[in-house]
């Protein structure tokens, strides 16, 4: 069963740090670019950052350049995003996707939700004091 599941989602406060995962299994990350993005109460779902397969090149939405850096470990299969410098409009659920073949190199410079082949479910961060 193919499958991508997020942690490490929760309640900080303004100004600190959340580092989240995206795991898979049931097949190998390798050859898949890897997005992250979010939908908070009310919001459409937006792209947050993706990073590419073959070259692991970054991209940022802008709202969080700087503050958010995306990276991937092939030995455990999982991606992760680190979130510094949390705002109160950071809050929302937020999902990995993952997307292969010859769409990937349209879908993560975009950080393009309706590109995505594979969706994990979900972790709530929650920024506030």
């Amino acid at each position: 069963q193919l499958q991508l599941v997020e942690s490490g989602g929760g309640l900080v406060q303004p100004g600190g740090s959340l580092r989240l995962s995206c795991r898979a299994s049931g097949f190998s990350l390798y050859g898949y670019a890897i997005g992250w993005f979010r939908q908070a109460p009310g919001k459409e779902r937006e792209g947050v950052s993706c990073i590419g397969s073959s070259d692991g090149v970054a991209y940022y939405a802008d709202s969080v350049k700087g503050r958010f850096t995306i990276s991937r470990e092939y030995t455990k299969n999982t991606v992760y995003l680190q979130m510094n410098s949390l705002k109160p409009e950071d809050t929302a659920v937020y999902y990995c996707a993952a997307v292969g073949g010859s769409r990937q190199y349209r879908a993560c410079p975009a950080i393009s939700a309706g590109d995505m082949d594979y969706w994990g479910e979900g972790t709530l961060v929650t920024v506030s004091a």
